[in-house]
């Protein structure tokens, strides 16, 4: 839990003046650091990341009136909801935030051979 909530934290105070990208480097390190297991790993940069995009993409729909994801959600699915574009950017921002997660997780456990094994087994 602390996990999600460092890389909600940390990736959202990121993309105000890095690139979009930046959330994958958040992800990387706060999962090397923290996680203890891939799937874990993988939940954490997921959940983090396609939650802020979420709130990203809701407050510009809500600033914009909906007119904008509405105008997004005919052009990219052809459909006027404005739903299906706000659920493509919170799953298309938690596949990069749980993939670099992991990637964070298996790139220590490579460097640190002793993390390979559960501390309790």
């Amino acid at each position: 839990m602390i996990q999600i909530v460092l890389i909600i934290l940390l990736s959202a105070l990121a993309q105000l003046v890095l690139p979009w990208w930046s959330l994958a480097i958040v992800a990387f390190s706060v999962c090397a650091w923290r996680s203890t297991s891939g799937g874990q790993a993988f939940m954490a940069g997921f959940v983090g990341t396609a939650l802020v995009w979420l709130v990203y993409a809701l407050i510009i729909h809500l600033h914009t009136n909906g007119i904008f994801t509405s105008r997004m959600g005919l052009l990219l699915f052809k459909s006027g909801s404005a739903v299906l574009p706000l659920v493509v950017t919170a799953i298309l921002g938690g596949l990069v935030g749980g993939l670099s997660g992991l990637t964070g997780f298996l790139t220590r456990r490579s460097i640190n051979p002793a993390a390979r094994t559960p501390k309790n087994a």
